[in-house]
């Protein structure tokens, strides 16, 4: 024991050591402005001793090939509307800090703000309107920086999850329409949050927070969670992120019995850098993989033959992308794509209108209303099975401005997209009647299993 002891000391004296010969800035003097889900700037502009701002605008023009009547999009936290001009989102805020005190505010307003937390269905356990007061900000959190190690963070707020390695900040991601594993998974959480950096290569962070992307509880038990990120250096990054909560809701309220696991796992290389080319500049992949499942109350993770408790109710996705830079990285090419399989659809982005399962179909981050008369079902057992695939070309010609154009295929086993005849109603507006004693008693929600776009975004960042 003590020959076990004294090599354990000599271990941290050694990390202590080297620690205080290394840049006590965690990252400090990497490049990352080429990650898929970072700043790809260099510098901030707005900048001063106690606040750095951000303002960013992500605007598009997309144009749905199976051309909705309603123009509705289904299955996407990115669109909400096609063959139309959209503002996705307008963000503005920045950090904040006085000494070693810090705060962060982003605003959201757009399409965004109500897109993004529509699955969220906490927010119908008791009282006040959460959805209307939160859904303007995507990031809102208080914290203390302590000198210990390369520096510990502790925030309380609502902040960034990353899981999916996608930015909730399209101006940071390699592609406009996230794959299905991003795409399914949170952007968003409500709680406390520990940074912890033992190195100037290493983060560390811990999670108390609400749930799995909600304003509020499901039932008793919080959310528990925490991401590792390594950068050995610049040109590669490795992270995971981990999730356990109870986040099930049924007819009857919460199921607490019922507990969710969530990894998110990526790999992200940079393996050709020569910024001043005027050919191929910089060349890297991305290379992400999630896997988890629900069990309990009636669910059984992985195991589809216990004759009591089943069905199996679990998550299994991966994504990849490759991306070339060209000319001084004015420009860059990304390619890619990725699969997902969902038994019970736990995670799967509910439709919208009459398709919708959520208690208002009209308007999913709103209390009150009925679900839709053609729900998508979202039962134990149910299927589902997806892959995606993309392309983009982007312009770039300074670092607070993207022009980007993006074609994605998307395709499902299950009727799941929105087709010809849209979600909404026989006339594509809401204020249109039908069932029976209407003028359309047989109308039903128009869904397909595969939808292909064109996508022209805007995005701006200073």
């Amino acid at each position: 024991m003590k020959k076990q002891l004294l090599t354990f000391l000599l271990v941290v004296t050694a990390l202590i050591s080297k620690a205080q010969t290394e840049s006590q800035i965690p990252f400090e003097g990497m490049d990352f402005t080429w990650q898929n889900g970072s700043d790809r700037r260099d510098s901030a502009v707005l900048t001063s001793k106690y606040f750095t701002g951000n303002v960013m605008i992500d605007g598009n023009v997309n144009y749905s090939f199976t051309n909705p009547i309603d123009h509705t999009v289904v299955g996407s936290t990115a669109l909400a509307r096609t063959n139309e001009m959209q503002i996705s989102a307008v963000s503005f805020g920045g950090d904040f800090n006085f000494g070693n005190a810090r705060g962060r505010i982003m605003t959201q307003f757009g399409t965004r703000s109500t897109i993004v937390p529509r699955n969220d269905l906490s927010q119908f356990r008791g009282q006040y309107d959460m959805a209307t007061i939160y859904r303007y900000l995507p990031e809102a959190y208080v914290g203390y920086h302590f000198d210990v190690l390369h520096g510990i963070n502790v925030d309380a707020g609502m902040f960034m999850s990353y899981i999916g390695l996608n930015s909730y900040y399209q101006a940071e991601n390699w592609e406009y329409q996230a794959s299905y594993t991003s795409d399914n998974t949170p952007w968003f959480f409500n709680g406390i949050r520990t940074q912890i950096f033992p190195t100037n290569k290493l983060k560390i962070e811990l999670w108390l927070i609400n749930g799995w992307q909600s304003y509020g509880t499901f039932s008793d038990m919080p959310g528990f969670g925490g991401n590792i990120t390594w950068c050995p250096n610049e040109n590669i990054k490795m992270l995971t992120n981990d999730y356990f909560g109870s986040d099930a809701v049924g007819p009857l309220g919460g199921i607490p019995g019922r507990k969710r696991f969530h990894s998110d796992n990526s790999f992200l290389m940079r393996y050709y850098k020569n910024k001043q080319s005027k050919g191929i500049s910089q060349m890297a992949f991305s290379l992400t993989g999630d896997i988890g499942f629900e069990k309990g109350a009636g669910v059984n993770g992985f195991d589809n033959t216990d004759p009591v408790n089943n069905p199996a109710q679990y998550f299994a996705s991966g994504m990849f992308y490759n991306r070339i830079w060209f000319h001084q990285n004015k420009f860059a090419w990304t390619i890619g794509g990725g699969v997902m399989t969902n038994p019970g659809r736990y995670l799967v982005l509910y439709p919208t209108g009459d398709a919708s399962p959520l208690p208002n179909p009209n308007n999913p981050t709103q209390n009150g209303g009925t679900i839709g008369t053609h729900p998508f079902s979202a039962n134990p057992g149910d299927q589902f099975h997806g892959w995606d695939c993309s392309t983009n070309f982007d312009w770039m010609p300074n670092q607070s401005i993207t022009f980007r154009i993006e074609y994605v295929h998307r395709q499902s086993d299950v009727p799941y997209f929105a087709g010809p005849g849209g979600v909404t109603s026989p006339t594509g507006y809401t204020f249109t009647p039908f069932g029976p004693g209407t003028s359309y008693p047989n109308w039903a929600p128009d869904l397909v299993k595969f939808e292909d776009k064109i996508i022209l975004a805007f995005l701006f960042r200073i």
